[in-house]
């Protein structure tokens, strides 16, 4: 068996306010470049490609400009806008499928308002396809609208 030689560590030096080193004071103009120094490589940075059919991406927000142009005639509000539009999907092939909702079953819109989105939706320059999904699955209430379109409607 070895023994084994305990050497004693001094406790470390405890820091104290006097202790401190007082930094050389900034001038507006260092503190003005310095933040641009921070700021450089962020803006310098380029967005990372998405695919057109990833959200993000030129298809799928091509869509959603598109169906933000299409208005519910009793509401002075966009489908979009006002929650109507519950998913927008484009798979590979650049087929698109839209699943909405109405405000209620019996909208007065209920037969041509499908047909209207899958109208523009398939007008979108890349899309090869499109099709509407109508749900009523959560069903539609006014907290699925957009701050701007409650703004719009004088709700907030």
């Amino acid at each position: 068996m070895a023994i084994e030689e305990v050497v004693a560590v001094a406790p470390a030096k405890r820091a104290r306010v006097e202790d401190a080193v007082e930094p050389a004071p900034e001038s507006m103009g260092e503190k003005l470049e310095r933040k641009r120094d921070y700021l450089e490589g962020f803006l310098q940075k380029k967005p990372e490609q998405v695919a057109d059919g990833e959200p993000g991406g030129a298809i799928h927000d091509a869509v959603i400009a598109a169906l933000k142009e299409i208005y519910d005639p009793e509401i002075p509000v966009n489908i979009y806008d006002l929650g109507l539009i519950y998913g927008v999907e484009v798979d590979d092939e650049s087929d698109v499928v839209v699943s909405m909702t109405l405000t209620t079953p019996n909208c007065p819109v209920a037969e041509s308002m499908p047909a209207e989105v899958e109208l523009r939706a398939g007008s979108v320059p890349g899309v090869r396809d499109a099709e509407v999904v109508l749900v009523w699955d959560p069903p539609w209430d006014p907290q699925k609208m957009s701050d701007e379109a409650r703004l719009e409607l004088g709700m907030l």
